[in-house]
């Protein structure tokens, strides 16, 4: 077992705090990392205030992480001692069920077995990245190019494969109209990657002040979803809409700005059911779907992309002492667009 430092919630209403804990020994097929970064995500305040239910505490949250492998199993094949590493919003998972077998393990028929705030084979919780050290199964490892700053590689590892993943299945691309709902964390790496792969992009924004941050990013075009007209003269004109805002809004306003097979696909969380009128749906032939971040395999074709093409997540980093105020910061949209914690700030 080894000593490690971070930093956790111990309840639903405390601050989070300096706290030590045991990760354990690397077995045969494991990676032990010496963790560089991480990213803060808008599920680790969900969870670590219990807002989903069923938190496991003490909690140490954290499933965007970028570091340097310290040492390896005897029977590690594809990872070597010294290299970037990157591990996700998973550690595990059956790897027997369909899902497991098509490379989609987070959606494991079982249960994919989270970073952190979820329990292992052996039904001890885990552990996640606002830490100095993590010991993961090679296979749910992922490598990390030398050529982008990693602290901006962090976030991808979440919001990054949260919005590839249904871009790609939806196979956007040329030709597409494209918006973004949102122009958050979710929302800009969206934004990068709908651009990239070739579709005409509009960010709808609750707020005029995002409006050059979204061309910036490559947006092509901006609209303000608080002005009716606005919103009247959007009906019917986009084929793919990507939902990335976790404040509650109203699904029926977006999925009428869908053509004829348009598709609207949910990727933030709100905290409240939204309901949608079938009119809305059966009118167009629309549809609402939903995605869940990538399996190991997309999420390192994902990582391979973004250091081709030179695409990181736009980041602030913070020391660890400074993510209480970082959450406070995120419910409040003040930040441009994800907060990274420097880990060296936790030894």
């Amino acid at each position: 077992m080894t000593i490690v430092n971070a930093y956790a919630a111990q309840n639903a209403t405390t601050p989070l705090a300096p706290f030590n804990f045991e990760r354990r020994d690397i077995g045969n097929n494991d990676i032990q990392i010496e963790i560089l970064y991480c990213g803060v995500c808008h599920s680790d305040i969900h969870q670590v205030r219990n807002e989903w239910g069923g938190s496991i505490y003490p909690m140490v949250p954290g499933h965007e992480i970028v570091g340097r492998i310290t040492k390896i199993g005897d029977e590690v094949k594809n990872f070597t001692v010294g290299q970037l590493a990157g591990v996700g919003c998973f550690i595990d998972s059956c790897r027997v069920c369909p899902s497991c077998v098509a490379n989609e393990e987070q959606y494991c028929d079982v249960a994919m077995v989270g970073t952190y705030n979820s329990r292992d084979k052996a039904g001890n919780p885990t552990y996640g990245g606002y830490a100095t050290q993590i010991v993961v199964d090679e296979k749910y490892t992922l490598h990390v190019s030398e050529k982008l700053p990693i602290e901006g590689v962090a976030p991808l590892l979440c919001a990054g494969i949260t919005t590839y993943s249904p871009l790609r299945h939806w196979n956007i691309g040329k030709g597409h109209k494209v918006a973004v709902v949102g122009l958050g964390g979710l929302g800009h790496m969206a934004v990068k990657f709908a651009a990239s792969f070739g579709a005409d992009v509009t960010v709808l924004s609750t707020s005029k002040s995002k409006e050059q941050d979204a061309l910036n990013l490559g947006a092509h075009h901006f609209a303000v979803t608080k002005d009716p007209e606005t919103m009247k003269s959007l009906q019917g004109k986009f084929d793919f809409i990507l939902s990335t805002i976790s404040a509650q809004h109203e699904y029926n306003d977006y999925l009428n700005l869908l053509t004829l097979n348009g598709t609207m696909v949910v990727v933030g969380v709100p905290p409240h059911p939204s309901l949608v009128g079938a009119f809305n749906l059966i009118g167009k032939r629309r549809s609402l779907a939903g995605s869940l971040i990538g399996g190991i395999k997309e999420t390192q074709e994902m990582l391979d992309y973004c250091a081709e093409h030179n695409i990181v997540s736009d980041v602030e980093v913070i020391n660890a002492s400074e993510v209480n105020e970082a959450y406070e910061r995120m419910l409040k949209g003040d930040v441009r667009y994800r907060f990274v914690i420097d880990i060296a700030s936790i030894k």
